[in-house]
């Protein structure tokens, strides 16, 4: 796969400042049908990232005297309180190759992308991964039915 993570990212990233509850991040998720936040500052770089997987199971869910409220996403708890700070990132220039090692190796099912100047422009997740595999091994794609 000589193929760049640049021709397989998606460009339209979704993204969220530090100071958004877990409650709004969670619902922005649902609605745009997307699994990972990527948060940035006020000068659009990359400071952290959300999966559904933290909004699912916090870590301290084990610690937790009163399960009852585990699972009630609260804005009072904010996407910064929750982020991950140690990013595994993807540049454009990189090849699927080390994409596809680094999701593997980190098991991540996504990973920012960054360009040249280190500004978030994409994500590529293990369905992208797909695509281009369905590309480079010669499959049709299966157009999506109307209802």
């Amino acid at each position: 796969m000589k193929a760049k993570v640049s021709s397989y990212m998606t460009r339209q990233v979704i993204s969220i400042p530090p100071e958004m509850g877990i409650r709004e991040a969670f619902f922005k998720m649902k609605e745009n049908s997307i699994r990972h936040l990527p948060i940035v500052d006020k000068t659009n770089k990359l400071i952290g990232i959300i999966s559904d997987r933290e909004l699912r199971r916090p870590n301290w869910v084990d610690e937790a005297h009163d399960i009852s409220h585990v699972y009630y996403l609260d804005n009072a708890v904010l996407v910064s309180d929750v982020m991950i700070t140690n990013i595994h990132v993807l540049h454009t220039y990189d090849t699927l190759k080390k994409a596809v090692n680094v999701l593997l190796e980190k098991h991540i099912g996504a990973a920012p992308v960054l360009d040249k100047n280190n500004d978030l422009v994409g994500m590529l997740s293990a369905i992208d991964l797909l695509r281009a595999l369905q590309d480079s091994i010669g499959l049709e794609t299966k157009k999506k039915e109307k209802k």
